[in-house]
């Protein structure tokens, strides 16, 4: 039970879902999930953690980025199964609609100067 509490608290947070609905269109790195959010790179950083240790996202190194992208889904089915059905809801959202406007914009060789 304790992994689908996990699950579901992760996703209890509007800017978590957020994180998830943008991850469905690209992999993103902290500065680049900061900046469309709005939030502070420790606000980003920490609701990161609670994804990844969720199952619903996992991190990878690339020399100095640390990359996020959607879970296949193998530590958890518990968010095996929400992040398949995250990817057919809130699509209408204003504010999620918002957010994936603005995602083509949101990149961090424009943000971090690297």
């Amino acid at each position: 039970m304790n992994d689908f509490i996990k699950v579901m608290k992760a996703l209890s947070d509007p800017g978590r879902v957020k994180v998830i609905k943008m991850l469905q269109r690209r992999t993103l790195c902290v500065c680049e999930i900061q900046s469309a959010l709005g939030i502070a790179q420790s606000s980003a950083s920490k609701n990161l953690k609670i994804l990844e240790e969720a199952g619903l996202i996992v991190a990878s190194k690339d020399g100095l980025w640390v990359n996020y992208r959607l879970a296949d889904g193998a530590k958890s089915p518990f968010a095996a199964s929400l992040l398949g059905n995250l990817r057919h809801w809130l699509e209408d959202e204003p504010d999620v609609v918002r957010l994936l406007e603005r995602l083509p914009e949101i990149r961090r060789d424009l943000i971090c100067g690297n």
